[in-house]
């Protein structure tokens, strides 16, 4: 095949028979992509499916040399040594993980290693006039001179943007750019990469949240096992998301959730009056007098707009990790239980997978078989010596029974995509054998074929009489995994409803009402 393209041609990008290997896996198996100019071009497929790794090809990320194949830019085959040589042609990828400082301003975040000079020294005045116009297209009213860390996800997304806007970007990669961010910070993103396209930007965008990719992309490439399975046309193929799916998981996927018959027992937790105040500013309440309790085999939702208090409640029950404990009361058993750390509350039978799993769920520099026994050592211990060969067994059988998709459990974590990660970190919880388990976004950034196994275990761990809290921004999420749901607003739960009697409409009214629930 020729290397050349026309230059009528409206093509922008060609990645032909794209193949990298990892030592014991292929992660790309010529993997073919054409990108229009102008066009938001989405890339989906499962978790592990090679969505991420193909953008790390394009960017520079894995150089050249590490890969077979050709990448045909702007018609000519490129050889991208590093992220510098492919941003300097304006390919820019804006990873899931943000690559912003947070202890620097917007401005130096937006300029760092590429600050504006004036006689060799850099020109902060300068610096800031072009961070307010670079804000400004990218819709951000912050001081320019503001740290990152005191600013939200959805405005840090925004300040990247304009990270990328400053390198005269012509391909903005997306990757999961809305997996944390509320409906109308979403929103709001979704509608900027459509004002970057008016202005002849072309996206490529990686989303879990079909959703979304149905909204704006005009074209989708669906990759399946590290091989491009087919390119749709959304206008001209009439694609909706049964159609994406059917093409990410190879079936039609007749219902999101697995069937499930709830068998629910006696409450066996409740939580009574629990106030908690922020941990820093010395007034203000994140948990208001908070009350809810779970039945043996019941399956509770919390909902609520992002910042209402959902993971700071979960948190602090949590062994009181989140926040300055005020007052209020645990009962397990009817009995009143005093946890006031981590290994209390494991110790009474809880555990709590996290929202933010890279950072508070795992280790990166641990393997699988180390990450899945590190929260109940105590169980394959002999002495004060781990079992090692024990370890591997109980890491080999969770591997097998939540299909996680690994050559070995020897194999690093940080190795692993998002819902992989996700089954690790559940695995590790239930080692522990939880009473109660706390699911914190348990889907976040996860593809529907991973999401509906995870549901399935949260579905089978209610089966053996445990209980389950899912705290979830995904309302149809909640509505089709719960037997009741509980609302939360400005720290306060203000209501709670049986699974017939909710629908997305009643939840967000509670949702967004300061009436605490009588």
């Amino acid at each position: 095949m020729s290397s050349q393209v026309t230059h009528g041609d409206p093509v922008i990008l060609e990645m032909r028979s794209i193949t990298k290997e990892f030592p014991g896996v292929k992660a790309l198996a010529d993997v073919n992509l054409r990108v229009k100019a102008g066009e938001v071009h989405a890339i989906c497929g499962e978790n592990g499916a090679g969505k991420s790794t193909l953008m790390k090809v394009l960017s520079g990320v894995y150089p050249y040399g590490t890969y077979s194949g050709d990448i045909v830019y702007q018609h000519e085959v490129q050889q991208f040594r590093d992220i510098r040589a492919s941003e300097a042609a304006g390919i820019v990828i804006i990873h899931q993980e943000l690559a912003l400082i947070p202890e620097l301003s917007i401005t130096e975040n937006i300029f760092l290693g590429n600050e504006p000079t004036k006689r060799g020294v850099i020109d902060w005045a300068a610096a800031r006039r072009s961070a307010l116009d670079l804000l400004a297209r990218v819709g951000l009213r912050d001081d320019p001179d503001t740290p990152i860390k005191e600013i939200g996800v959805g405005k840090q997304q925004l300040v990247e943007i304009a990270k990328a806007l400053n390198k005269s970007v012509k391909i903005l990669i997306l990757d999961e750019p809305t997996a944390a961010l509320n409906e109308s910070d979403s929103q709001h993103l979704l509608d900027l990469i459509l004002g970057l396209k008016a202005k002849g930007i072309t996206s490529i965008i990686i989303s879990h949240k079909l959703n979304e990719i149905e909204q704006i992309a005009d074209s989708i490439t669906i990759i399946r096992d590290g091989k491009s399975i087919e390119t749709l046309d959304v206008k001209a193929d009439g694609v909706d998301e049964d159609r994406i799916i059917k093409g990410m998981v190879g079936r039609t996927l007749e219902s999101r959730f697995p069937d499930h018959t709830p068998s629910i027992g006696e409450v066996f937790f409740e939580v009574k009056d629990w106030t908690v105040a922020h941990p820093q500013i010395q007034d203000r309440l994140v948990c208001k007098g908070s009350n809810f309790f779970v039945r043996r085999g019941e399956i509770v939702g919390f909902a609520g707009l992002m910042g209402a208090g959902r993971t700071e409640l979960a948190r602090s029950i949590f062994g009181r990790s989140y926040g300055r404990f005020v007052s209020g009361n645990i009962y397990l058993h009817g009995k009143q239980v005093q946890l006031k750390n981590v290994r209390q509350a494991i110790d009474a039978g809880l555990g709590y997978v996290t929202e933010d799993r890279k950072t508070l769920g795992l280790n990166l520099l641990d393997d699988i078989k180390t990450t899945t026994v590190a929260a109940n050592l105590k169980k394959i211990t002999k002495g004060l010596v781990v079992d090692r060969n024990q370890e591997f067994t109980v890491a080999e059988n969770y591997r097998k029974s939540l299909r996680t998709k690994t050559p070995s459990v020897e194999e690093g974590v940080a190795k692993l995509s998002g819902g992989n990660q996700q089954k690790v970190v559940l695995a590790k919880w239930m080692f522990t054998d939880p009473e109660l388990l706390i699911l914190d976004e348990p889907t976040r950034g996860i593809d529907v074929g991973a999401k509906y196994e995870i549901y399935g275990i949260i579905q089978k761990l209610a089966n053996q009489g445990k209980g389950v809290i899912v705290i979830s921004s995904e309302l149809p999420e909640l509505l089709g995994l719960s037997d009741r749901i509980y609302t939360i607003f400005e720290g306060a739960i203000t209501g709670v409803l049986n699974k017939d009697e909710a629908n997305q409409e009643n939840l967000m009214k509670l949702m967004t009402s300061n009436r605490k629930a009588a």
